[in-house]
């Protein structure tokens, strides 16, 4: 049996200020803590000499982490459990992937701020949207998906690149019914859009994105709504498009015009049709892959960035689905491919 030592890396954070370091190791070193846990590593430090111990990987992705940490308070950015969890995110998966961090080139400029993409997978998908006329992010909860489609939407209205931007979901009901809920039509789908329109304003403004969806700039609607039509000059996003059937999806794709950008996003593991039918986002990958001009991008648990505790929900539900799918009798295995 072999046993590998452990490396050790020494770290000096300058300038060395006691408020910075305070906020930096948190509230009884809460935050260097964490750091251990999410990397399986050791840290000690004495003043702004840190010392980190373990594998070679982890301990480059924890003094990345801190260095990024420590900038950021320069900042008088008050560190919490959920800043430190982005920035640990980022640079682990950066460190797994043997990619360096993400660059400035990859950072979405809108007017009330500049987005980063927080993986490498984030990061591809930004510049796949950049490079494609069509792009399908496809991941779980949590990783992105839309926040970075709505800006990279945002990015090319504000650069007058599109003169339009719509952003699509279908109204499909996850264990609910449209007819249950209060108000008409439009207050019913409402809902079902929230997300984006959050998004928006976060991006643009409250009263900005009043006046730009007064003046049709911006659309935000349902699927049943783009038939029929040829989206010219125009950024769409469709999301939530795991519960697209194949006839809506190839009627979607073929909505899109000349000078126009087109993403898709969904989840495969959260489909809502009813039971039997097809998802038009699983067939359009098997379909789709190899055409030129068409992206795919998928995400995994590392990707997320929400409370560090949906990663770890995302791979619990995993493994689950994986040992459920490999102790099923022959029969039902072929039943659910067939299916």
């Amino acid at each position: 049996m072999t046993t590998t030592t452990p490396s050790t890396q020494q770290l000096r954070l300058e300038p060395d200020s006691t408020a910075r370091l305070a906020n930096l190791c948190g509230r009884l070193d809460e935050h260097l803590r964490q750091i251990e846990q999410h990397l399986a590593i050791k840290i000690q430090h004495r003043g702004n000499q840190f010392q980190l111990v373990g594998a070679e990987t982890a301990i480059g992705a924890g003094a990345d982490a801190l260095q990024a940490l420590y900038a950021a308070t320069a900042q008088g950015e008050q560190l919490s459990p959920n800043a430190v969890h982005l920035a640990l995110s980022e640079h682990s998966a950066a460190a797994d992937s043997g990619a360096s961090e993400v660059s400035d080139a990859s950072f979405i400029r809108t007017p009330k701020s500049s987005v980063k993409p927080r993986s490498p997978h984030q990061r591809d998908y930004v510049e796949s949207i950049r490079r494609h006329d069509i792009n399908f992010g496809i991941g779980p909860a949590g990783t992105g998906k839309t926040y970075l489609a709505v800006a990279c939407a945002v990015e090319a209205l504000v650069s007058e690149r599109v003169n339009r931007l719509l952003l699509v979901r279908p109204a499909v009901e996850a264990g609910e019914k449209l007819g249950f809920l209060p108000g008409d039509l439009a207050q019913k789908i409402d809902p079902y859009l929230r997300p984006l329109y959050d998004a928006l304003y976060e991006m643009l403004g409250f009263e900005r994105v009043g006046r730009l969806i007064e003046k049709s700039v911006i659309e935000v609607a349902p699927l049943a709504y783009m038939r029929g039509r040829t989206l010219n000059n125009s950024f769409i996003i469709l999301d939530e498009s795991q519960n697209t059937t194949t006839a809506q999806m190839k009627m979607f794709l073929t909505r899109i015009g000349f000078g126009s950008t087109a993403v898709i996003t969904g989840d495969a593991t959260q489909i809502d049709l009813p039971k039997g039918e097809r998802s038009g986002l699983i067939q359009a990958t098997q379909i789709l892959e190899g055409i030129e001009g068409i992206s795919f991008s998928h995400f995994n648990a590392k990707d997320v960035v929400r409370h560090r505790l949906v990663q770890k929900i995302v791979e619990a539900y995993d493994d689950f689905d994986r040992s459920n799918v490999t102790s099923l009798p022959h029969q039902e295995q072929r039943h659910d491919r067939d299916s």
